[in-house]
């Protein structure tokens, strides 16, 4: 049940008991408080139990250079997908993440196409001109911005090799750095 049914709900009920006016706004005011406690009852938030982080780790270790292992670890553990490993200090990186500061195109088409989430820094490295230029425009202080590892879109551009050529000139004729 949502709140705003929940809440709606219990306003119906007040009116139809007909209660007083001042009791109603009471009751009102200490149910924007209830509604809190029944948040786990009302939206399901179990999603199974958190993935080791030792298997997170070596995943993300291992999406930086080895398809296979890759595959496979992806084949025992599909929500392995999009978990991140944090290096420390929020230095997160996600498989995908990996596989784009390394130039790695194949690990990354094998993650992209079971759904990871692309970002600007693989969109770089695959040579994805338009979507570059396209979220660059929106926001163009990203062209500094750092990925995993402190890891600028240059550095990801030049991984992604003569496909990623135009991506690179682009970026240098904008100033990124």
């Amino acid at each position: 049940m949502k709140i705003s049914s929940f809440l709606n709900k219990y306003t119906v009920i007040a009116m139809e008991n007909k209660i007083s006016r001042k009791n109603f706004m009471k009751v009102s005011a200490t149910s924007l408080f209830v509604p809190v406690f029944f948040i786990p009852k009302i939206i399901n938030y179990d999603k199974g139990i958190p993935l080791a982080s030792e298997l997170v780790n070596e995943f993300v270790r291992i999406a930086h250079t080895d398809l296979d292992k890759t595959k496979s670890m992806l084949e025992s553990e599909p929500a392995l997908l999009n978990a991140s490993w944090d290096w420390g200090g929020g230095d997160f990186e996600t498989a995908l993440e990996a596989a784009g500061h390394m130039g790695r195109k194949d690990i990354a088409d094998l993650l992209l196409a079971k759904g990871a989430r692309l970002n600007i820094f693989c969109a770089a490295m695959l040579g994805k001109l338009e979507m570059v230029k396209t979220t660059l425009t929106a926001f163009p202080d990203l062209k500094t911005s750092k990925g995993p590892h402190g890891l600028q879109l240059l550095h990801h551009a030049r991984k992604g090799g003569e496909n990623a050529k135009e991506v690179l000139d682009y970026l240098i004729s904008i100033g990124a750095q």
